[in-house]
């Protein structure tokens, strides 16, 4: 079966865009990014930028735009028996159109990816058709915070994903004029 991902969530002035794979299966079934319980997604966004994890969706996805962050994945559509990124049919992936939300949001500063599996989709399928203005933006590959990728702890995952921050205070100084 033929899944289908989300539409992007972002301001107009969004610096730092986070990339996943796929939705998961909770996912899909709930509409909502990363609605599995045990994902790690919510949390981590909770601690780098003050929240509770338990907002309501819609309040979670306006903290993240009020804090310059989009959020979407590369895939657009693909066919994937089950959540795990390696049941991906690499054939059938569709990417989503990258060069339009990047004209649409010329303020992004950083791509960062949930995992690897989603830094290599990007990379194989997306960035060669970008411009180069757009496939040189800095990008930080982060440990997924899937469920599945249980070998990295809580607080190691926050750590690596505290890039984030730096990465969307760097955006947000750009953007005034204050800094790179």
């Amino acid at each position: 079966m033929i899944e289908q991902g989300f539409p992007y969530s972002a301001g107009p002035d969004a610096t730092t865009l986070i990339l996943g794979s796929m939705p998961g299966r909770k996912s899909l079934d709930e509409q909502q990014y990363y609605a599995h319980p045990r994902n790690a997604f919510w949390p981590i966004m909770g601690e780098l930028l003050g929240f509770s994890a338990e907002l309501a969706y819609e309040e979670r996805l306006a903290l993240l735009r009020s804090n310059g962050i989009a959020l979407w994945d590369v895939a657009h559509q693909c066919i994937r028996p089950g959540s795990l990124d390696s049941a991906i049919k690499l054939q059938s992936v569709v990417t989503n159109d990258f060069e339009t939300f990047f004209d649409s949001h010329p303020q992004i500063r950083a791509v960062c990816f949930n995992g690897r599996k989603a830094a290599d989709l990007y990379q194989r399928r997306v960035v060669h058709k970008l411009a180069r203005a757009y496939a040189n933006l800095p990008q930080y590959c982060l440990p997924s915070t899937s469920p599945a990728h249980a070998a990295i702890s809580f607080d190691n995952k926050l750590a690596q994903w505290q890039q984030i921050s730096m990465a969307t205070l760097a955006g947000l100084q750009a953007q005034r004029g204050k800094g790179p």
